[in-house]
């Protein structure tokens, strides 16, 4: 072999590798997975009604605060189903930021507890308005990332002294 055929041999190895190490992270777009799980829970049904997962990539407000939406799958989840091992994804998306500084799970109006076979409201002080945080502080890798949130119902529900529930969430990353 001629001494320019080994240069232009080199020459297109270098770019090929090149190439290839250029196309897996040239966008480096991060997506995010967040699951919800649950602790065991002495009741038939415990639902809650998430519309929305959030991510948290700044401290300093802005025009959105820091908040940035991630694809939620809007639905009722009955955390008992969440139980040894069990998960579901609410969102997944990608996310611009090489940083989450904290998730926010945002709820509707259709919460719910079963007990003894009579399900009851279960109130959410700012479950819509504010929501649920839960600090995060987690620098992000190009691809996928995963969040998985345990949501413990045994310490979240409260029975008031008028017979109401309240959901004020016990929220932990596994």
């Amino acid at each position: 072999m001629s001494m320019s055929t080994l240069k232009i041999a080199g020459l297109i190895l270098v770019l090929a590798i090149g190439f290839s190490c250029s196309k897996n992270d040239s966008d480096g777009t991060r997506t995010v997975n967040v699951r919800l799980t649950d602790n065991p829970f002495n009741a038939e049904e415990v639902n809650v009604d998430i519309r929305s997962v959030q991510l948290r990539h700044d401290d300093v407000p802005g025009e959105d605060d820091g908040w940035y939406s991630i694809d939620t799958e809007d639905s009722i989840y009955n955390l008992l189903e969440l139980q040894n091992d069990m998960h579901v994804l609410l969102a997944s998306g990608p996310y611009p930021y090489d940083r989450i500084h904290e998730v926010r799970l945002l709820l509707g109006d259709s919460n719910s507890i079963k007990i003894g076979g009579v399900l009851y409201p279960l109130t959410v002080p700012s479950g819509s308005s504010s929501g649920f945080k839960i600090k995060i502080d987690k620098d992000l890798a190009v691809g996928p990332n995963d969040i998985l949130i345990d949501f413990d119902a045994a310490l979240s529900i409260h029975k008031t002294g008028n017979g109401k529930f309240m959901l004020q969430p016990v929220l932990r990353l596994k």
